[in-house]
């Protein structure tokens, strides 16, 4: 699965459209505003690319550049950060106001599994038709939850109702490292 990256492509040589800009060296030296074409010879002296880096800016700013190698960083370096992100998921357990022990424990187990796999994980109820009267069994289903997993997890929200469902938030705790 190869996942392209995307870098944003900038005028370069012939494609830049000002009469005038200012040119910056290889080096990052300041050898000051020019002619587009004066500009153009004095990149190809050096055997390399005339890169539009900043065109807003008043006059535009062109810098003189191997524009293969620069394109060839800029994927290196998103790949770097893209390698170091840490995609968070959100699981969801499903618990009911009734929920027997066997149940309640298989439920726990896998919310545990979750967020030690550093996944946030949803602990919901689900009341279904008369049982939205009883809305305090569900609390303590809840309650009971966050109890059973406080050396796993830190609570995000506290029980709260949306529609006929009350749920928790728990995100992993942060490991000593």
């Amino acid at each position: 699965m190869e996942v392209e990256i995307i870098v944003k492509e900038l005028p370069i040589n012939e494609e830049i459209r000002a009469n005038e800009v200012r040119v910056i060296g290889d080096n990052g030296e300041q050898i000051g505003v020019k002619s587009l074409d004066d500009a153009l010879t004095i990149a190809e002296t050096f055997g390399l690319d005339l890169v539009l880096v900043s065109p807003s800016a008043q006059p535009p700013v062109a810098r003189i550049m191997d524009y293969g190698k620069y394109r060839y960083e800029m994927q290196k370096n998103e790949k770097e950060q893209r390698k170091n992100q840490k995609t968070i998921t959100v699981k969801e357990v499903r618990l009911s106001p009734s929920i027997e022990d066997h149940d309640y424990n298989t439920k726990l187990r896998q919310a545990i599994k979750f967020l030690g796999n550093g996944d946030k994980v949803k602990a919901s109820i689900r009341f279904r038709g008369r049982a939205i009267t009883h809305k305090d069994l569900g609390r303590e289903v809840l309650e009971d939850f966050i109890e059973d997993t406080k050396e796993f997890a830190v609570v995000e929200s506290q029980p709260k109702m949306d529609g006929r469902s009350m749920f928790i938030m728990l995100s992993p705790v942060k490991s000593a490292e």
